[in-house]
């Protein structure tokens, strides 16, 4: 098996082309540029979440073989369950964020994570509009490459609790989250598409915190592996609501509950807050 330098070279060159095949279907440079909007439980996907998922699966099976790896993406995860038990896992998620790409708000990204031991060990997420990769490695630090140059990221952390910028979704919201987002002492918000793309803004230091919680349905492991893991060794946190690590590839590939990102920044602190207010929620339905 190649080591985990070389694999990560792999995975970044796969995380520019894929970037360069979503931006020409979002730009409608390519041949046919109709994206073929289709919807899955409420969920929007195209061509060109199928094109890239294709392209990803091909050249890292091609690379790195089937004997060490299992493969899951986004498009064919129901086909692939049973891979589960291999020691080493890719997450892809070809397209981050469909209905921003549909809507053309930019707000869209590629995420690839290779998990070990139900964690992630090295992470490419790809953000086409921005020209911006960012990659890491379990202990290696975070990197921030573009077509002109390659740099380590690493976050500061010198605000006070009342002014840092909780980084939201514009449309996976609920009543729930509402409330919690209301009553946490941060109030600032900003609205960005993608999982993928709300972390990069922590890494660009333009906020400081994103949370999920869910409702109904919840994020999927390729959705959070990758933009964990390049948050982590950048310097933030990445957690349950109770503190605990968050598990991949453990035969539900759902990401159940509440999660909190931070630049690390009163992070403990805003878990126990978050525990605190969705308590005072349940005794105010009860009454």
């Amino acid at each position: 098996m190649k080591d985990l330098e070389e694999i990560l070279a792999i995975a970044r060159d796969v995380g520019w082309k894929a970037a360069d095949i979503l931006h020409s279907y979002y730009h409608g440079t390519v041949k046919d540029s109709d994206l073929q909007v289709q919807y899955k439980q409420n969920e929007p996907v195209t061509i060109a979440d199928v094109t890239v998922s294709q392209y990803i699966l091909q050249r890292l099976q091609a690379a790195c073989g089937n004997e060490d790896f299992a493969y899951i993406s986004e498009e064919t995860y129901k086909s692939q369950l049973h891979q589960q038990n291999s020691q080493l896992v890719w997450l892809i998620d070809p397209l981050d964020g469909t209905r921003d790409f549909i809507d053309k708000t930019g707000d869209y990204a590629i995420h690839i994570a290779l998990i070990k031991d139900h964690r992630p060990i090295l992470a490419v997420v790809a953000v086409p509009e921005a020209e911006k990769i960012y990659y890491a490695t379990k202990d290696g630090g975070t990197f921030k490459e573009t077509p002109k140059a390659t740099v380590p990221v690493k976050l500061s952390k010198s605000k006070r609790v009342e002014d840092l910028t909780l980084v939201v979704s514009r449309s996976h919201r609920h009543e729930r989250l509402n409330y919690l987002l209301q009553h946490l002492p941060c109030q600032n918000q900003k609205a960005v598409g993608s999982v993928g793309c709300k972390i990069a803004t922590i890494i660009e230091q333009q906020a400081d915190i994103y949370i999920s919680l869910s409702g109904k349905s919840a994020p999927k492991d390729w959705d959070i592996a990758a933009p964990e893991l390049i948050l982590t060794e950048a310097g933030g946190e990445f957690t349950h609501f109770d503190s605990s690590l968050l598990q991949y590839s453990t035969g539900d590939i759902n990401q159940w509950g509440g999660l909190l990102a931070s630049n690390s920044n009163y992070h403990q602190i805003l878990c126990q807050e978050a525990q605190r207010i969705l308590s005072e929620l349940d005794n105010i339905k009860k009454v």
